[in-house]
């Protein structure tokens, strides 16, 4: 191949590592690209470029920015090893903000349906069994009876430790199936985040109705926060995959899923972790009796402020000092 060849052939990728390099991978349509795959292949077009004995403008040029991808490339190894510190305290939250439209758009999709639902049900109250059977309505009715012991979810263990480990694999559950269903082209995210909305509606309105908001609201207040928070940030993610299928831009679908999959990792990662806290608050501390009403609503409060203060604050530093 001449040298002429060559560089016609591989020009736009160059220019593509050029510009993310430039940006540092930030605000530029070159955003998703896949930095190791790049360096990789840049490095085998500069062993070919020195072995067909290309001129040593080129070879200076591939050099460079061999070298340029190198550095970056070993940026993001260094603060891969950082671990989970790093992550929590800004990747997450820094996750989440740079997808702050699918973030909302998820979140109308689960809050929209709840209200609608909630307002329905608490102004009707045949309507809860469009949605649970009579059954289920009298099992509802019963977990939030103030005369209970324990509040929430009937114990098939007396153990606050074995119910930990129930709503761990319930919460994940709802989570992974809300985040995979985005494999539809989206369609199963939007189902499961429309209906968990419509769901979750129908209880708040129903419990308000019948009278049990003694119970249910400082039950559900404290681990909602991290609950209620997550299973909308899985929709979110669900809907990064989504999106990469229907619109994949200038790459294929099966390329433009695989980068998608890496930013809606991001994401599902602290969504993971935000259920295990969850989970923990639900077995330990909503279910207690003993605890004060209003000390349960004061500590729920502050849970909710601490999650939205976190995903608006946390790594703004690093942010404006990368900027």
């Amino acid at each position: 191949m001449r040298q002429r060849d060559f560089e016609n052939r591989y020009r736009d990728s160059w220019v593509q590592l050029e510009t993310w390099l430039k940006s540092s991978g930030k605000n530029t349509d070159a955003a998703t690209l896949d930095l190791p795959a790049a360096y990789r292949d840049l490095c085998q077009q500069l062993a070919v470029a020195k072995e067909r004995q290309y001129s040593n403008r080129l070879i200076d040029h591939l050099n460079q920015l061999v070298m340029a991808a190198h550095h970056q490339v070993y940026r993001q190894q260094t603060l891969r090893r950082k671990g989970w510190l790093h992550y929590l305290l800004s990747g997450f939250p820094q996750a989440v903000r740079a997808n702050g439209r699918v973030v909302a758009l998820a979140s109308a999709l689960f809050l929209l349906p709840a209200l609608v639902m909630g307002i329905g049900t608490y102004n009707n109250d045949a309507l809860i069994y469009a949605v649970m059977s009579p059954g289920d309505v009298l099992s509802l009715e019963s977990m939030y009876d103030p005369g209970n012991r324990v509040l929430g979810r009937e114990r098939g263990s007396d153990t606050d430790l074995a119910m930990f480990g129930f709503y761990i694999k319930n919460n994940i559950g709802i989570a992974f199936r809300t985040f995979a269903g985005g494999i539809l082209f989206g369609l199963g995210s939007i189902f499961f985040l429309v209906f968990n909305g419509v769901y979750l509606g129908a209880v708040f309105g129903h419990i308000t109705r019948v009278g049990f908001v003694s119970t249910f609201y400082p039950f559900v207040i404290g681990h909602g926060a991290f609950e209620l928070t997550a299973i909308v940030l899985a929709g979110a993610a669900g809907l990064l995959l989504g999106r990469s299928l229907v619109d994949p831009g200038q790459h294929r679908r099966a390329v433009a899923l695989r980068l998608a999959s890496i930013e809606a990792m991001k994401i599902m990662y602290g969504t993971f972790l935000m259920l295990v806290i969850a989970a923990f608050l639900e077995a330990f501390w909503s279910s207690s009796t003993a605890t004060r009403i209003s000390i349960k609503l004061g500590v729920g409060g502050l849970l909710w402020l601490l999650v939205f203060a976190y995903f608006t604050l946390a790594g703004r530093r690093e942010e404006n000092n990368a900027g």
